[in-house]
């Protein structure tokens, strides 16, 4: 596994460790973090900081060919609000730890020209799985319930 994808699954790991929710992302630029986040929707009482829009946010303002030229490595397949983000900015490529546990827009983001890799990390897929196991009216409130009601 590769060190930003390392770097992301810390970010996870220490959303956890607050009491949120164990997705964490980094954005990287020529080889160089310039944003790193975890999803932060319990901690500080918001429905967007997602891991990927921490990260973005904790990427500082850029100009736009800086995310064109990026990649955002994220623990988990990215959720329709990411998905949008990702596309408004022109993140070129997503690599994306696990999306056994959840599924995101993954067609959206290949259908317009965004490449994804998926690392497939038994160390992705437990911490999610465990973390849903374990808090599944938090994991329900915000991610799967509005995906499968449509909502």
């Amino acid at each position: 596994m590769n060190k930003f994808m390392r770097a992301a699954i810390a970010e996870a790991q220490l959303g956890l460790e607050e009491g949120g929710i164990p997705i964490g992302a980094v954005l990287v630029h020529n080889g160089n973090i310039i944003g790193r986040g975890h999803n932060r929707r319990v901690q500080l009482g918001s429905p967007i900081l997602h891991g990927e829009m921490d990260a973005l946010a904790n990427s500082g303002r850029q100009p736009a060919k800086i995310y064109r030229e990026s990649v955002l490595y994220t623990t988990l397949s990215p959720c329709m609000m990411c998905t949008g983000a990702i596309l408004f900015f022109g993140i070129p490529k997503v690599v994306i730890g696990e999306n056994t546990n959840f599924m995101g827009e993954e067609e959206l983001l290949r259908s317009s020209g965004v490449k994804i890799e998926i690392a497939d990390s038994e160390e992705c897929k437990k911490l999610m799985r465990d973390f849903i196991a374990a808090r599944p009216e938090l994991w329900n409130e915000d991610i799967a319930e509005p995906c499968k009601t449509g909502n």
